[in-house]
This record gives structure tokens, sequence and C-alpha cells, in this order.
């Protein structure tokens, strides 16, 4: 199989530039949880909890989210290193997903793997020589000339000396030890190298020669990756495609470019606001960082609805009830959430905030707000570009404006000493509509003080300005 040069992997997600190499579809694994005398199965943890996404031959596919959201538990599903619960694994075009080990033995030299910790991935009783040339004695091949002449030119490929083979890994150091898994995982030409964190552990002089070693072996050898980390930076240097990952799902699949000039999913935008911007002439500015609200769910009993509505800045009361299915909403950008940052709302109808969402909307900054607003507001507009421009263009104009007024409503009310606790206390959530459907029948005027609504006319909840999400510009 002819592999392609890396550029193809910038293809969007519909382009035949690239060969499916895997695919996988609804992959899950829940690890029971089991207690008493009996070992009775009580609950399980739900460590990937239906993943949907395709690996074209000769690319990069990064996977980043916070500690614990399931991407080494991933990676070892697609290199059959654990059992899945559910879901398929298909590997050109074969599906492997509960293939026994006499029947993965053959597949074992097209998928390796490169683990995270160099120190424990290592036999410490065996040299370098019987590590590294471990593979061919399992799979019994015999390479030309010999193992050893194999294994030395390995060494030499990753950057380490050939006289290094009758060490032990002891006298290596942390960046030694990684280029030796990295030979070890090419030493049978595989088609498909899994990454878990190749560079975590290492200082970040020597990460950056283990990235530029990756990405010479991928050009050489024509090599396909799914690198794991959580560092965003190496991600963008290495990556054609990116899968944001969250609670055991994936939240947002994107090309590198597209996903860190305009994120679409609230948590991708939240991830991107913590990358550091090494700028000189930035420095003293104001950050404009998203802090999130609370820690990550466990994954035992994650959230109902959209996994991410607890710590959401824009979540309603159909992020609490509904799961978003990723889609694709540009080409190339597969999103799952029903009110996307830069894309008009893929629920206008709900506009009212969960007390959880206006919490977390006092950790986000004002710029943020603003930026976030304007980006949606330009997208909308270009959205209804298609319909009659005036019935479209107050719509617009009035949402677009809705973080300010927040931030001006929520100063006046701190002048005059009234707290506008109608649109922070959860009581008020539950009784606002019937309030403000009750005044509407008695034909009270619209801006009563009783009411502590700005606008009874929109029961709907188009009228709360202090809690209206940013970005929703298609609200009505």
């Amino acid at each position: 199989m002819t592999m392609p040069a890396q550029t193809d992997g910038n293809a969007p997600a519909g382009d035949p530039g690239g060969e499916v190499l895997l695919k996988v579809t609804g992959l899950q694994k829940h690890f029971p949880i089991k207690k008493g005398l009996l070992q009775r199965q009580v609950g399980a943890v739900h460590a990937v909890d239906g993943l949907d996404f395709e690996v074209r031959a000769g690319e990069t596919l990064g996977v980043v989210g916070e500690s614990g959201c399931g991407k080494s538990t991933m990676g070892r599903l697609i290199t059959r290193l654990l059992e899945p619960t559910g879901g398929t694994i298909e590997f050109e075009g074969k599906d492997i997903t509960h293939l026994g080990v006499a029947d993965m033995r053959p597949m074992r030299r097209d998928v390796q793997m490169i683990f995270q910790d160099p120190y424990s991935s290592l036999n410490p009783r065996h040299t370098i020589g019987t590590i590294v040339g471990a593979p061919f004695k399992l799979q019994g091949v015999v390479p030309e000339g010999g193992i050893k002449k194999e294994v030395q030119r390995l060494l030499s490929v990753v950057g380490l000396n050939p006289e290094h083979y009758n060490r032990y890994p002891h006298e290596f150091s942390g960046g030694q030890r990684q280029r030796i898994g990295i030979a070890r995982a090419l030493a049978l030409n595989p088609k498909l190298v899994v990454a878990d964190e190749p560079v975590s552990a290492l200082d970040v002089s020597i990460q950056a020669q283990v990235v530029n070693l990756l990405d010479d072996l991928q050009e050489e050898l024509g090599l396909t990756y799914v690198i794991i980390a959580h560092d965003l930076s190496v991600v963008r240097h290495v990556s054609d495609r990116i899968a944001v990952m969250y609670l055991g799902k994936i939240v947002e699949l994107a090309d590198r470019d597209a996903l860190y000039k305009a994120p679409m999913h609230p948590y991708t935008k939240a991830l991107m606001s913590a990358v550091p911007i090494p700028d000189p002439k930035r420095r003293g500015a104001k950050s404009e960082r998203i802090l999130l609200k609370g820690d990550v769910p466990s994954p035992i009993s994650p959230p109902s609805g959209c996994r991410f509505h607890t710590r959401c800045w824009k979540a309603t009361e159909i992020c609490r009830t509904t799961e978003p299915p990723l889609l694709e909403l540009k080409p190339g950008q597969r999103v799952a959430c029903h009110h996307p940052e830069n894309f008009e709302d893929q629920a206008p109808q709900d506009t009212v905030l969960l007390t959880a969402a206006k919490e977390a909307s006092e950790l986000l900054g004002e710029a943020a707000l603003e930026k976030s607003a304007e980006t949606s507001a330009a997208v909308a507009a270009e959205v209804s570009g298609e319909t009659p421009e005036p019935a479209g263009t107050p719509e617009i104009t009035k949402t677009a404006k809705a973080p300010v007024t927040a931030e001006a409503e929520s100063a006046e009310a701190g002048e005059t000493g009234e707290a506008p606790e109608t649109d922070v206390t959860p009581e008020a959530d539950a009784a606002e509509e019937p309030a403000a459907s009750a005044e509407a029948e008695a034909g009270k005027p619209a801006g009563t003080a009783e009411a502590g609504a700005a606008e009874p006319e929109a029961p709907e909840g188009t009228g709360k300005a202090p809690g209206k999400a940013p970005g929703k510009a298609s609200d009505k």
C-alpha cells in the first residue's frame, strides 16, 4: 500500500485524498466496579463511551483533553491491548474488535504503540539489543543480515549509537529511553503507530528532539500516527487533524488550522485560552484565559445530556437533557454542541441559562465574552445573508449586544444597591417564565419593577440579558 504524503492529511474529512486506514465506530470501554464477598458488580467506570473517528493513511491525528478523559484507554483499545466493551474497530477494512491472541499476532506487525513512561516500559533485566530485537523473535521474522545488524541500524535511525546494543536501560537518560521505545515500535515497519504521551516525561529540549524525530520518520517511512498528548503546542506542531476529548467522548474533531483559528466547542475554546503566547509585546497585557468552574465530573456517573454542561457558560436546559451528536457544521470540522462558538445555535429555541452556566460565566473575562459575541454574530450574519436582510438584521444586532448589556445592567444594579436576584438564584429560574406570562396576561406595561424581567413580551428568556450566553446570534 502506497503511503500518501503528510500534507494530504490536511484534506477535509470528506476528501478522498487518503485511504482510510483505521475506522472506529461507537467504541466503548467500561471498567466494572465490584464489591462485597461475592464480588458483585455495583457500577462501572465509563472510561470511553462512544467514539467515532477515522484515521487516513499518512496523516497524524492528535488527541487532546484533560487527565482522566480516556485518551490512553482509547489508544490501548485501538491497538487491542484492551478488550472493548462495545463498538467496532476496523483496520484496513478488517474488523479486529474481538480477534483472539492468535488472530491478532499477524496484525501486531502493522499496529504498534509507543508508551508514555520510558522508565517502566523497558524491562530493566534485558539489554537494549534484546528489547529492540524482541519483535523479530515473537513474529518469527529474520531480517536481512541478522537481528543484531537490524537492531543496530534501528538504533542509529533514532539517533543512538549502535554500540549501545549491549547496555541496559538504567544506563540511559529519559530521552534516550524514549528513543529506544520508538526503535522497538518501528522494528517491524508498522503502518500505524499509536504514541501515548511520547514526550510528557521528557525535558523541554529533549521533547523537541523526539517530536522532530517522529516527523522525520513519518516522511521517510510513510507512517500514520495517532498521538495522544495534553501539550497543545506539541499537538499543533505534529498533527494534521485534532480530536478533543472530554469525559470519554469526542466533543470536537477538526483540521489543525481550523481548530486553532476558530474553535467551535466551548471546552475547546477554554483549552486554547490556556496556551501561552510567546509574544514580548503582550507582556503585561491582561490575560484572556477562560477559567472552568469546578473539576471534571466522575466517569462512574457522568452527567446526563452534554457532559460539559456542568462547567459550561452557555449551558441551557436542552444541554442537560439531550446529548448533542457529533455533527459536521463546517467542512472538515465536527462538533458536539447545542450552542457552538463561532457558529449559529443548533438549539436557538432554548435561551434560558442554567444556574451552573451563570456561575461559570462569572469566571470569564470581559474580553472573552465580547470576542465570542462578535465572532458568533458575524457568522450568524453570514448565515442569515441567505434570507431577507430586514428580517434577520435586528435580531443579530440585538443578541450580539447581550454580553455588553449584561455588564451594563450588572453595574447599574450595583450602583443602585438592587441585586439582580431574578437572574442568579435557582428559585428565580423556575419561577421566571410563569411570572412573565402572568404579567403579560394581566396587561401590565413592559418594564415594571415588580416583575424583575426586562421584556415581558419575550417570556421564553430572550430578554434575560444578564444571564444571556455570549455568542448566541439566532436565539429567537
